[in-house]
């Protein structure tokens, strides 16, 4: 099946919506009986982006919405009255009732990592596709659990890695590194500089009465309570993979897909806690990796201090091949050639196409229509019973090694995975630590 990004008139014919101007409510597309039936596990900031842009480019009917904050949860719930007046979605603390009770067609997955293996298994189970937030999941054997079951039941699964559907960045790959102008690629660069680590220690409190605290934590560590984790659980390797998993592969999967590499051959990193060490976060705030393939290297850098080593470029990735140099993020790209004139290209914003957008609280436009045409892909690829173009295996393959890297900088070698065997070679601490211990009362998923 192809992993290459379906053409345009293929997207399915009932991805157009009419909008009005003004408000939510206006621009609500006609539902029908062949409306898929959608539900959202995760109701924070970026899930309910995700859904609201499923919404405006396709007939769904929002069936039901799962999260064990009540009061994130209603509010999820009445900005998704605004855009389905007619209809209400059912609530649930327990996406396992959510599953049972509604079968919906399609499950949008917006979690905290440490979740997103056992709600993919069970949705997927269940009989619904996947739209899967990135990073897949929270360690290596977890990734290839997601990656069987999707194979065993035949199930779409797209990797919110909208990278690949940013329209700018099509454009780039198209003329720059498909054409050949770009040349031979020998070395990409990715980066983040972005100040992100939360610093200080907050106090231990209390559990407040609609948020459950234990179902939150599910498989991971119990930490003590220190106040709401959403977003701030991203300080915290019990949760997930540090910035090196949360925004690094959003870079190094987009220079995989540029050059269409697959399993990088050695992974090696260094980093750590260098500068704040007074803080509860304990993801690294400095660290560089290099991915070695056959016939190129890539390399990451992040650091939550001091300033970027190209303000232009703070969160990128710079593909740097015989003929020229490809600078990338998600605003722009800046096509340096060897011989001849620069070319520049900006994102698209789509405001005036999508005028709701302005009004949505903490909606990042610039990647709105990037998640827009990811999901016209995923709905698509359904369809059409094929591969997306940020298909669970793909996804996967970023993922876990981005996670090799946190786990080179832990034990301070390189390390190489093996696929086929599921293990590194030779390396049975490293081989350990594949696969991460669940909390008691949950059982990690076997291959």
């Amino acid at each position: 099946m192809s992993h290459q990004q379906l053409p345009r008139r293929s997207f399915i014919k009932s991805s157009s919506v009419a909008l009005a101007a003004t408000t939510f409510s206006k621009y609500i597309p006609m539902r029908n009986a062949n409306a898929k039936r959608v539900a959202l596990i995760g109701t924070g900031w970026y899930g309910k982006s995700d859904l609201f842009r499923l919404m405006q480019v396709a007939d769904v009917d929002v069936v039901g919405l799962c999260d064990v904050d009540a009061h994130q949860l209603q509010h999820a719930a009445d900005m998704i009255k605004q855009r389905q007046p007619k209809q209400n979605p059912k609530l649930f603390e327990d996406y396992k009732q959510l599953l049972t009770e509604l079968k919906p067609e399609i499950v949008l997955i917006a979690t905290p990592d440490h979740w997103h293996t056992l709600i993919a298994i069970d949705a997927m189970q269940a009989g619904a596709n996947l739209y899967l937030q990135k990073p897949v999941s929270a360690d290596v054997i977890e990734g290839e659990a997601i990656l069987a079951t999707a194979r065993k039941y035949n199930r779409v699964v797209q990797i919110g890695l909208q990278r690949r559907s940013t329209p700018h960045l099509v454009e780039a790959k198209q003329k720059f590194v498909d054409s050949g102008l770009l040349g031979k690629v020998h070395y990409a660069e990715t980066c983040c500089y972005y100040h992100m680590r939360e610093s200080g220690n907050r106090p231990v409190q209390q559990v407040p009465p609609f948020f459950n605290y234990d179902k939150w934590t599910g498989p991971a560590p119990m930490r003590a309570y220190d106040g709401l984790p959403h977003q701030r659980w991203r300080a915290f390797m019990e949760y997930g993979n540090g910035i090196m998993g949360d925004m690094g592969v959003h870079m190094f999967d987009a220079v995989r897909w540029m050059l269409g590499a697959g399993w990088p051959k050695a992974v090696s990193s260094t980093g750590g806690i260098y500068v704040d060490k007074a803080s509860k976060s304990n993801i690294s705030d400095t660290q560089t990796a290099l991915f070695s393939f056959d016939d190129f290297d890539c390399a990451w850098e992040h650091r939550t201090w001091g300033t970027a080593s190209d303000p232009e470029y703070p969160w990128s990735f710079k593909l740097y091949g015989d003929k020229g140099t490809l600078n990338c993020d998600v605003y722009k790209y800046d096509f340096i050639p060897v011989d001849g004139k620069p070319v520049h290209g900006d994102v698209l914003w789509e405001k005036e196409k999508y005028p709701e957008d302005l009004k949505e609280p903490d909606i990042e436009l610039h990647t709105a229509p990037a998640t827009r045409r990811h999901m016209q892909n995923f709905l698509a690829a359904i369809e059409n019973n094929l591969r997306p173009v940020a298909d669970i295996e793909e996804g996967h393959i970023s993922t876990a090694s981005c996670i090799m890297a946190n786990l080179s900088a832990q034990i301070k070698r390189p390390l190489h995975y093996d696929s086929i065997k599921k293990i590194v070679p030779d390396d049975d601490e490293a081989t350990a630590l594949l696969k991460r211990k669940y909390r008691e009362g949950y059982i990690h998923p076997q291959v």
